[in-house]
């Protein structure tokens, strides 16, 4: 099923909106859906709203909420999401942020209890858009306990993803946006609606066995996922837990938590107040040039920039329209029809 962005961010939209979103917090959670799948992260878009509308009904996300301030000084806030919506609380927290930063150079927010925080480089995108420098580090609090430790065989750690944001001039923006694991949850879900495999190396069945297949990931009993690159991923994994949930007071991965939550730090600079916003893209751009004049190993090869294959894949989208695997397209009718949307 192909739909332009415009119908499916309708179709979305209506769905929250029949939960009890009021209409901002419906259009600001299709919007970021969307466009997770507009940039190709459909781990992150539409596939999500069956489990966001389950979560709605069994209380685990609120719809309607606002941040609470739990700790605050001119550049350190931390704040509670009340879990809320993770698109529609993320914003809030990362405008705090911006303020801050605009204010004082930097901020340190902490985002504590919130919903799921869907594509983390929304957030480092959003502190681009204003012209900031962003650094984010996010955990789940119970839940989604998915990852083995490196050299283990069980799920002990959260996918704590990692992203960063750098604006420039004239172009679109650098946006890493990394999981610590090799392969998110939300990846192998959309393998599993495509009925494909996943790569080899990604996950471990319940026996601690690798596979390739979804089915085996999934269980019950569950699998687990792999850390990127060993023990690097590992020990980044570790940080972030330390980050996103000790250092911000949310709590790290804990298989006895009651309820699902995203927490996230975000660190935000003003390079305005460093140097000339001039002399920040000058030198950038310099060094850019001449990380993409190396030698390609493949003729006629490209050398691509974090977040230019996403922009790429926007546009495309735009143009042509966002294209959902049978099963996911067949999900989003039922809550449709489930919610009295029509589609």
């Amino acid at each position: 099923m192909i739909l332009s962005a415009t119908q499916l961010e309708s179709i979305i939209k209506a769905i929250f909106a029949s939960a009890g979103c009021n209409p901002t917090e419906a259009h600001v959670i299709a919007r970021r859906l969307v466009d997770a799948d507009l940039v190709g992260h459909h781990s992150h878009g539409a596939l999500r709203v069956p489990l966001y509308m389950k979560w709605v009904r069994s209380g685990i996300v609120i719809p309607n909420q606002t941040i609470q301030t739990v700790v605050e000084n001119d550049v350190l806030a931390i704040v509670d999401g009340q879990f809320g919506f993770g698109q529609a609380i993320g914003e809030q927290a990362m405008e705090l942020a911006i303020r801050k930063s605009k204010k004082f150079g930097i901020a340190f927010v902490g985002l504590r209890n919130s919903g799921h925080l869907g594509r983390i480089g929304d957030w480092a995108e959003m502190a681009t858009t204003a012209g900031c420098v962003s650094l984010h580090f996010v955990n789940t609090n119970g839940f989604s306990i998915l990852v083995a430790p490196y050299g283990g065989s069980e799920a002990r750690l959260s996918a704590n993803p990692i992203a960063a944001g750098v604006p420039r001039r004239n172009a679109a923006p650098i946006i890493l946006d990394i999981s610590t694991c090799i392969i998110p949850e939300g990846k192998i879900n959309v393998a599993l609606n495509k009925g494909s495999q996943i790569p080899v190396g990604c996950a471990l069945d319940a026996s601690g066995r690798p596979t390739t297949d979804p089915r085996a990931f999934f269980g019950p009993p569950r699998g687990a996922l792999l850390p990127f690159g060993g023990h690097k991923g590992y020990g980044l994994s570790l940080i972030v837990e330390v980050l996103a949930g000790a250092l911000c007071a949310a709590g790290c991965s804990n298989p006895s938590a009651k309820r699902m939550a995203n927490n996230m730090l975000s660190i935000v600079f003003d390079p305005s107040q460093v140097q000339s916003v001039d002399a920040f893209h000058n030198e950038f751009e310099r060094f850019i040039e001449y990380v993409k004049s190396s030698r390609t190993i493949a003729p006629g090869g490209e050398i691509l920039i974090p977040g230019e294959i996403e922009a790429r894949s926007r546009a495309e989208g735009l143009m042509r329209g966002i294209e959902l695997d049978e099963t996911t397209w067949k999900n989003l009718e039922q809550v449709a029809r489930d919610s009295g949307v029509r589609v």
